[in-house]
């Protein structure tokens, strides 16, 4: 069964990581494969909970495009470098493709050869030069082995097509020397007295006993074959290892890590058919056909605490979303098939994957109630926001008795490790819980830090709002806004782009809103700031 990767929104809070590893833990113990994997680096608040509850972070998943691990190219379509031409060809022949990659034993990739490549050796090749085992010789022969002294056979190829008397007068047989003969008896007995590399016998000739006492001395190498010398000589190119046809050792080849849109850039400019497939190792894992690419099979994905496109992982798009669980107000992801949508209004989804859970009696382990009390206290403000619900009350209720915590305690524990500005920079403040919002093409940011202190933040104002112009302006956003939430005073103050006053302006009618301006019960994003400025852009 794949793995299935549950994620949440690119600016990880504690809500998104938790339910993503709450969620799996359910998916898993209900017979499903997944994973809990994050966008982006986490907090300090979410990494305090994590620690806490000993709970291993999740791995980063980087994006979810096309890989060509996802695609159903001919995997395992390869061949040893010392199996034969003809091998290579009925290979070929039987799965309906013009290309080969070719490897040593251990799978390394060596060339590639294709229908074309066969031609020309067909058509231009050495026919003389033999280059294969004894092996090969017996199965593209349908040989019988009478003698053997070489596993490999490495010789001039001759037929005794002469009178026997001109033969053994004209003709000077070498140690390398790989003869066809037919029932002759006196050629046989000039060859293996001529200490021949390979007698090869067509017809299911008979050979005499002396003869083959001599062979045996002489150590020469003999097979036996009903076809008949015509046959053997036109076979015998065929019998050659494959790797002495290969014309490129270094063909273009990609590895199964390669994304499908770049292979498709490149083959638009090669315009080739085959491209072998390979790992990080160079070990070959397959032939990719262009055809192949039509076979998808992209990696499935079940969305967690987000459903906006631009807050999800690159590649979206290419991947199978199977579910979306959910608290906030519907976005952009659409999907090509109906899925599963829980959406709730409730203060977390933690909440809803709490709900879960109940739905299916599953009983919560210790670890995973504290993991979803975490991300409930944390998008709560401790029950405190005006986004928390009878349903998040009741949950937080449960889980902390789960989980062996006074949730108040606790809670504002969390909330303190994760409003520490040591060795954070303005960028780190804004991105440390940041969400992008479109409506009517424009695009807009809200960032959101937790603190009790404002003036660790005001005293480097001017770096804060520089660094607000030049996300604004690198991104081309409408409006990029920091809200400083003091979870104590119970409001937010809010820093934004020189460009965002008059959007400001309008928000908290004001005729020229200062920085820094405090803003009393605003500690929502969802409910006190996300639907104020869609409205501003939606009007």
């Amino acid at each position: 069964m794949r793995k299935t990767y549950i994620f949440g929104h690119k600016k990880p809070d504690s809500d998104s990581v938790m339910s993503a590893i709450g969620l799996s833990y359910l998916k898993n113990v209900l017979g499903n494969n997944t994973e809990a994997r994050v966008l982006g680096s986490l907090n300090k608040e979410t990494k305090y909970a994590l620690k806490h509850f000993d709970i291993k972070e999740p791995k980063y998943l980087n994006d979810v495009k096309l890989q060509l691990k996802d695609v159903n190219y001919h995997k395992d379509f390869l061949i040893k470098d010392t199996e034969s031409i003809y091998d290579g060809y009925q290979y070929m022949l039987k799965e309906g493709l013009t290309g080969l990659p070719v490897v040593k034993e251990n799978n390394e990739f060596v060339g590639l050869i294709t229908i074309k490549d066969l031609s020309h050796a067909m058509v231009n090749g050495n026919f003389r030069d033999l280059y294969t085992s004894y092996q090969n010789l017996l199965n593209v022969l349908c040989g019988e082995e009478v003698l053997k002294f070489d596993d490999e056979i490495v010789g001039q190829i001759l037929a005794a097509t002469y009178k026997s008397t001109t033969f053994m007068e004209s003709v000077k047989l070498e140690n390398d020397t790989v003869l066809i003969v037919g029932d002759r008896h006196s050629i046989i007995e000039y060859a293996v007295n001529s200490s021949v590399k390979l007698v090869i016998l067509s017809g299911s000739a008979f050979i005499k006993d002396e003869h083959l006492e001599i062979a045996r001395r002489n150590k020469v190498n003999i097979i036996r074959t009903p076809y008949d010398s015509y046959h053997i000589s036109r076979l015998m190119a065929l019998t050659n290892y494959i790797k002495t046809m290969i014309r490129s050792y270094n063909p273009t080849k990609f590895e199964d890590t390669e994304y499908v849109d770049t292979v498709l850039e490149i083959n638009n400019k090669l315009k080739h058919t085959n491209y072998p497939i390979v790992n990080k190792n160079n070990k070959c894992l397959g032939l990719l056909r262009l055809t192949d690419l039509n076979e998808k099979d992209p990696k499935k994905v079940i969305l967690v605490d987000h459903n906006e496109k631009l807050q999800s992982v690159d590649g979206i798009d290419e991947a199978d979303i199977l579910e979306i669980i959910d608290h906030h107000n519907l976005g952009s992801i659409t999907t090509t098939s109906p899925i599963n949508f829980r959406n709730m209004a409730v203060g977390s989804t933690c909440t809803i994957v709490y709900t879960l859970f109940k739905e299916y009696k599953v009983e919560i382990p210790k670890n995973i109630a504290g993991a979803l009390l975490s991300g409930i206290l944390s998008d709560t403000l401790i029950l405190k926001s005006p986004t928390a619900t009878k349903k998040d009350i009741q949950a937080v209720l449960d889980l902390s008795n789960i989980a062996g915590v006074n949730y108040e305690e606790y809670g504002l524990e969390m909330l303190k490790a994760g409003t520490s500005l040591d060795g954070m920079s303005a960028e780190d403040v804004l991105y440390n819980d940041f969400k992008l919002y479109t409506i009517s093409d424009k695009t807009f940011a809200i960032g959101q830090f937790f603190t009790m202190n404002f003036d660790d933040i005001k005293k480097d104002m001017d770096k804060y709002l520089e660094m607000l112009d030049k996300v604004s302006e690198a991104n081309n956003y409408s409006l990029t806004a920091l809200y400083v939430t003091d979870i104590i005073k119970h409001g937010s103050y809010v820093l934004f782009n020189t460009k965002g006053q008059d959007i400001m302006n309008i928000a908290y009618e004001s005729n020229n809103i200062e920085q820094g301006h405090f803003i009393a019960n605003c500690v929502s994003r969802k409910k006190h700031v996300v639907p104020l400025i869609m409205g501003i852009f939606d009007n």
